[in-house]
């Protein structure tokens, strides 16, 4: 006879107190929130590097602008390290540049 199939204990997180309750409940809404979040940065640096060589010189330089702003506020909320922020700008900035 083969062994019982164990299911995945992630699929039911059973919180034990009022504490851990309302830490399940926030972070799932934090969770939600991050995605979206990511996948706007996401979304924004795809539609840089795609249309970068389409730019003027004057809207090179607001595209870079809008990114800067959009990576700080990433990097500020903590959503992406410092570091990985820089060279991100980084990369934009040499981009940009060609």
């Amino acid at each position: 006879m083969a062994a019982p199939v164990r299911p995945n204990r992630r699929l039911f997180d059973v919180p034990h107190n009022k504490s851990c309750k309302k830490r399940l409940i926030t972070n799932k809404k934090r969770n939600v929130r991050n995605s979206e979040n990511r996948a706007e940065l996401r979304t924004a640096m795809k539609g840089f590097r795609a249309n970068i060589g389409q730019y003027s010189p004057e809207e090179k330089s607001a595209a870079l602008t809008r990114m800067y702003s959009l990576i700080d506020v990433h990097a500020r909320k903590g959503l992406m390290p410092r570091t990985r922020a820089a060279r991100l700008k980084s990369r934009f900035a040499a981009a940009a540049a060609k």
